[in-house]
């Protein structure tokens, strides 16, 4: 199974958000026919419902792709996060800068 699946709603993690398993910025991971299919669209949630552990890496993971789609004229919202990544954000004092939904 892959990190993640892109759909007309917006992408679905799978997994760990973690140092182990991210290692490219999302949106290079991306093929041409996602980016123009989220480009389009101009708005993008992510489904993190299915997200079982995630760490520091993960969320700086996150903040990184919500800077970059909106360099690409995306807006993100993250929706059902798992509490560990609201905790390690309030604790980073970064929660400010997840779009929550």
């Amino acid at each position: 199974m892959s990190l993640f699946d892109v759909n007309t709603h917006g992408v679905t993690f799978h997994g760990n958000l973690d140092r182990e398993t991210l290692t490219k910025n999302w949106w290079l991971l991306l093929t041409p026919g996602q980016q123009k299919t989220l480009r389009g669209a101009s708005e993008c949630v992510f489904d993190l419902s299915d997200v079982e552990r995630v760490d520091s890496a993960g969320l700086a993971w996150l903040i990184n792709a919500i800077r970059d789609a909106r360099q690409a004229g995306i807006r993100i919202t993250l929706q059902e996060p798992p509490e560990k990544l609201i905790k390690l954000a309030k604790i980073s004092d970064v929660d400010t800068l997840l779009p929550l939904q």
